[in-house]
């Protein structure tokens, strides 16, 4: 009898494990119908969707794997000063320069993996190595200034007569690169790629004795997550029409990514989102609240992660089963890892 595996039609598992991605970017989608009056609060929920972008490329690296990369903001800041400064001095356009950015973020970001996995580096050492990383990107970032226009910055043309420098535009083209992320990160985990990382993410070393490549599969996910965060990276210079020394810089990407991605659910699929859309309300509901702002958001932080040890997306969902009868542990086809949010 022949096979006819690879001509079967999709299961409804299948086309269900995509259907969160639909529902968060139908509702995203509506957002301009409220913002989009306000250029400023436009601007404002566009850069939550960069922060989402990010904080999926760095769920697909830490959640994944167990790869602690502490320089979210400096492999961001590779794709966003490498893009403009080739765009700017060799008068490349924007579009061919930002896919550049981003392999040379991968490289650098497999080149970390690389050394954490010959140096034998556990989740905490390899957080050390990368942050390390981090601070010399930003030691050169002002060091360079004939580059990287040093404390002053530098202003980007590349871009600045297309939509992305319209008011509400700009906010598709980033919905859009979500989207296309947590696409690849669920067809990732649904592959036996995904498998390969659970493993790794669960126990290295019996992940190993089962027969799987550590080196391999952990350079891989810096590739694919170092890719996502240069491009991202690259495509907000762009937007913006500016770079400087504190766009990437460590307090003001890592950190907030590393927040979202814990208080959403860390190895979840909409958690980056979900995290990245309460913070960037967070941030706007504390605007005026200039004296007292970073206080109030270390102790709404603390209750937020104490009511939701496991993340937001994981309490809500088994809350919703529990609502359902459905306390018991899904069937393997029904499986939160393949078709729900988780």
């Amino acid at each position: 009898m022949p096979d006819r595996s690879h001509t079967r039609p999709p299961r409804a598992a299948d086309l269900g494990a995509f259907a969160p991605i639909a529902l968060a970017a139908l509702v995203l989608a509506l957002v301009p119908l409220w913002a989009g009056d306000s250029r400023s609060m436009m601007t404002v929920v566009t850069t939550g969707l960069t922060f989402a972008s990010y904080a999926v490329a760095f769920n697909l690296i830490f959640g994944a794997t167990g790869q602690l990369f502490l320089c979210v903001g400096a492999l961001a800041g590779i794709g966003g000063f490498g893009s403009v400064i080739i765009s700017d001095r060799l008068g490349l356009p924007f579009l061919v320069t930002m896919p550049m950015a981003a392999l040379l973020s991968g490289l650098f970001g497999a080149a970390l993996s690389w050394v954490a996995v010959r140096r034998s580096l556990d989740t905490i050492f390899t957080g050390i190595v990368t942050l390390a990383f981090a601070l010399s990107f930003q030691s050169f970032v002002l060091g360079r200034p004939e580059l990287t226009g040093g404390e002053n910055g530098l202003q980007v043309a590349g871009g600045a007569d297309t939509l992305l420098r319209q008011p509400v535009e700009p906010y598709y083209v980033f919905l859009g690169l979500l989207v296309v992320f947590l696409v690849v990160y669920r067809v990732i985990q649904r592959s036996h790629v995904g498998w390969a990382f659970r493993a790794l993410r669960d126990d290295d070393a019996a992940a190993s004795l089962a027969g799987i490549d550590v080196a391999r599969y952990r350079i891989l996910a810096g590739w694919i997550g170092s890719m996502m965060l240069g491009l991202t990276g690259a495509l907000f210079a762009h937007y913006r029409g500016f770079v400087g020394d504190t766009t990437y810089a460590f307090g003001s990407v890592d950190v907030r990514v590393l927040v979202m991605l814990a208080f959403g659910g860390i190895g979840t699929l909409l958690g980056p989102v979900l995290g990245a859309a309460v913070f960037t309300v967070m941030d706007e509901l504390l605007v005026d609240q200039a004296q007292v702002r970073e206080l109030i958001y270390g102790v709404i932080t603390v209750i937020l992660f104490l009511s939701f040890r496991q993340g937001a997306v994981p309490a809500l969902t088994n809350a919703v089963r529990r609502l359902v009868g459905a306390d018991q542990p899904p069937p393997r086809e029904a499986s939160s890892a393949d078709t729900g949010i988780g």
